[in-house]
């Protein structure tokens, strides 16, 4: 709160008086277009009251502008990471997963239901255009609320019980959203790696729109395009998550220069970024961001050889010394942040099989206990992770302030002798000549682990897992798919059990959503149809059959209304504890350590992170507007 009060103040100092604004510092590469006129100097380009970025408080020190950041990607649709590692949100989330306003001046919160948000008054576009209200309404009325464009109606962060906020232009700075119940989620969603975005650039849309454009000039377009009609050609423009629209003005630190397709995609300063550092230095330090695409398999040998300033998508542990030997030939350093999902590989018991016989299998908790004792978590750590995992349950890590040991251990310690009794307790007595238990119908107890064959780690974890449940009389194999081929078999009920990584959020706050632990996504892997129910509020899908998964629904629905954050918490920790003992979900190993390569020169990059989607979006939460290069 000091650190905030003292920014307040020398925003207030720096900018209150016209004048003032003399002590913002101009980036040299941009010298020259304002010198031609081509571009207002920097105190017209930054907001009255820009967002402060303290260095000395985030351990990093003050950089020098210039330099281009090369980072290699495998497909054309990488250019979102620009979004994603940018990071500049409505409201974002700090080092220390504390929401603080970003994009906005401040937020405003009343009974957890009416959100008021204030923009930074003189903020623009990337495009120099201003940057208000007009374009939240923009988007509520003519692109969230339009058919055409929102066939699927508004995104679940909008709705509460199924009915929409009431949206509010208080004034040129000022948008309300009120809803009648809390929202609880609202501002997760704001400040999420692909977040909920509330907004988009009016003034460059509406020529696509045909309630504003010019409808002569806009079937030209739809048919020099090749687009269905006027709101397929709106949304080929509006592409604000992938940035590979050139034209699309954007608040991300770096905009995109490329016209696809492209195997070289090259972003450039926003002039208009709404970030300084305390010295009145405009950010970003680095003046582009240069993304070369390949093979993404080709990635971690191009990187070993000194090709990417700051890379660690599409490399793996098992890179890492191939990547050390590299580290002085070609001036980099390894770096091992640490990943933070709450399971870097688990299985997934689909309990809404569809095979009636599997379906009552995997429904008994004493199948899934059975399961999970029966496997060898220690060796799996030895033999794939070298060790340097910690071997657990897919649940919350210990930087989670809700993380408790037991719900790491219950159940998921090697225990052959209780896993044999469990199964045999059930009634699993038979075997073949193989050893292999039978089920009550007769047939063989293997179990098809389905997989996205995305993951070399999946083969290696699942072979071993196959050896030591052969010792509990389970036979399993394993069957590879592409991964919307793969979640179409979950969700129809054609798989048995599946793999893919855990919780995507594994150091979670009371303040953050524990919607992964309750049936809410069609696309959760344990029970897809009854999260559909849970998502569509009973209208579709199945209405689960165990007791413990009706609870965690209710405890779900209760965290989204809980009058503040000491009752979220302990609704947090009754999920957790039902979660860890009933089993549905499998953890084998989790805080997985993850390379991260870093040029030698590059500054202000943490020497540890931790490197996880949601919350952190990659490097995004770590400011890669203040990385920087020194001298050669």
């Amino acid at each position: 709160m000091r650190a905030r009060f003292l920014l307040a103040v020398l925003a207030l100092v720096l900018f209150a008086a016209p004048g003032s604004a003399g002590t913002l510092v101009e980036p040299p590469s941009l010298d020259k277009l304002v010198r031609a006129g081509n571009l207002p100097p920097v105190r017209e380009r930054v907001p009255a009251e820009p967002a402060i970025v303290d260095l000395d408080s985030e351990g990093k020190t003050t950089g020098r502008y210039g330099g281009e950041l090369r980072l290699l990607m495998g497909k054309q649709k990488d250019t979102r990471m620009m979004s994603i590692y940018g990071y500049a949100r409505l409201i974002s989330l700090d080092s220390d997963l504390e929401f603080a306003p970003d994009i906005l001046k401040s937020f405003d919160v009343k009974d957890g239901r009416q959100f008021t948000f204030r923009l930074r008054r003189g903020h623009r576009w990337s495009d120099g255009h201003p940057f208000t209200a007009e374009d939240f309404r923009y988007y509520w009325e003519d692109v969230a609320n339009n058919k055409k464009l929102t066939p699927r109606g508004l995104p679940k962060a909008m709705l509460v019980e199924n009915e929409p906020p009431k949206f509010e232009v208080i004034d040129e700075t000022t948008v309300r959203y009120t809803w009648h119940r809390p929202n609880r989620e609202f501002i997760s969603w704001i400040a999420g790696s692909r977040p909920l975005a509330l907004f988009r650039p009016a003034h460059y849309l509406k020529q696509f729109h045909v309630d504003h454009g010019d409808k002569s000039g806009i079937d030209a377009l739809v048919k020099a395009s090749h687009k269905v009609d006027w709101a397929d050609l709106h949304m080929s423009r509006d592409r604000w998550y992938n940035m590979d629209n050139a034209d699309l003005p954007t608040l991300q630190p770096w905009m995109n220069t490329t016209r696809p397709p492209a195997i070289r995609f090259i972003f450039k300063r926003n002039p208009y970024y709404h970030r300084i550092d305390t010295n009145g230095r405009q950010l970003p330090y680095i003046d582009r961001v240069v993304l070369s695409l390949g093979e993404s398999k080709i990635v971690p040998a191009k990187t070993g050889t000194g090709e990417a300033d700051l890379q660690a998508k599409y490399i793996r542990l098992d890179h890492y010394t191939f990547l050390k030997e590299g580290e002085q030939r070609h001036d980099y350093s390894v770096r091992l942040w640490k990943r933070t999902q709450g399971a870097h590989i688990a299985l997934f018991p689909n309990l809404n099989a569809a095979d009636p016989e599997w379906r009552k299998l995997l429904q008994d908790v004493r199948f899934r206990r059975a399961l999970s004792l029966a496997i060898d978590r220690h060796e799996i750590n030895q033999v794939v992770y070298y060790g340097l995992a910690r071997e657990g349950n897919n649940t919350v890590l210990p930087e989670s302030p809700l993380y408790r040991p037991r719900l790491q251990s219950a159940w998921a310690t090697l225990d052959l002798e209780r896993a044999n009794m469990l199964l045999d307790e059930m009634g699993l007595t038979k075997r073949n000549k193989d050893g292999i238990r039978l089920l009550p119908g007769g047939r063989p107890l293997i179990i098809t682990v389905d997989t996205a064959g995305e993951s070399t780690y999946q083969v290696d974890v699942l072979e071993l897992v196959h050896d030591s449940w052969l010792k509990a009389g389970v036979k399993l194999f394993t069957k590879p798919s592409q991964r919307e081929v793969f979640r179409q078999r979950i969700v129809a009920g054609q798989t048995v059990m599946s793999t893919f990584s855990g919780i995507s959020n594994g150091i979670p706050t009371a303040a953050m959503s524990p919607e992964e632990f309750a049936p809410t996504n069609r696309y959760q892997l344990q029970w897809p149809q009854w999260g559909l129910w849970g998502q569509t509020a009973g209208k579709m899908g199945e209405k689960p059959a165990l007791p413990e998964v009706s609870r965690l629904l209710r405890l779900y629905q209760d965290w989204l209304y809980a009058a503040d954050e000491d009752e979220q918490r302990k609704t947090w920790e009754e999920m957790l504890g039902i979660h860890a003992d009933q089993v549905f979900t499998i953890g084998i190993v989790n805080s997985t350590l993850q390379p991260v390569v870093v040029n030698n020169r590059l500054r202000n990059v943490p020497e540890k992170g931790f490197y996880n989607w949601s919350p952190g979006a990659y490097f995004g939460i770590y400011k890669p507007d203040t990385f920087w290069f020194a001298a050669e």
